[in-house]
C-alpha cells in the first residue's frame, strides 16, 4: 500500500474518534434525560393507579415526566403537593 493511503486512513480514524468523543457527551445527557422522563412517566402512572381509589389524578405530560425524571421521588412529591393545593 501507498504511505499516503495508510496516513489518510489513520487520520480519518483519529478524526472520527475526536468527533465521536466530542459529540457523545451531549447525546449521553439527552439519552439520560429521556430515560429519566420515561421513569417519571412510570412513577406518575403508579401515583395515578393508587390515586384512583382516592379520586386523585395527575395528568400525563412531558413537563410532568421531566420534573419527576430530573428530581426523582422529590419531583413526584412536588407534583402531588401541587395537585393537592390546586396549583396544577
Amino acid at each position: 500500500m501507498d504511505n499516503r493511503i495508510i496516513f489518510t486512513f489513520i487520520a480519518c480514524i483519529a478524526i472520527l474518534i475526536v468527533f465521536g468523543k466530542y459529540f457523545s457527551f451531549p447525546i449521553k445527557k439527552i439519552i439520560k434525560l429521556v430515560g429519566n422522563s420515561i421513569l417519571g412517566a412510570i412513577i406518575i402512572f403508579f401515583i395515578n393507579l393508587v390515586g384512583t381509589s382516592f379520586n386523585f389524578h395527575i395528568g400525563f405530560s412531558i413537563v410532568n415526566s421531566i420534573i419527576v425524571g430530573i428530581l426523582g421521588i422529590p419531583g413526584a412529591i412536588l407534583l402531588v403537593l401541587l395537585k393537592i393545593f390546586g396549583i396544577i
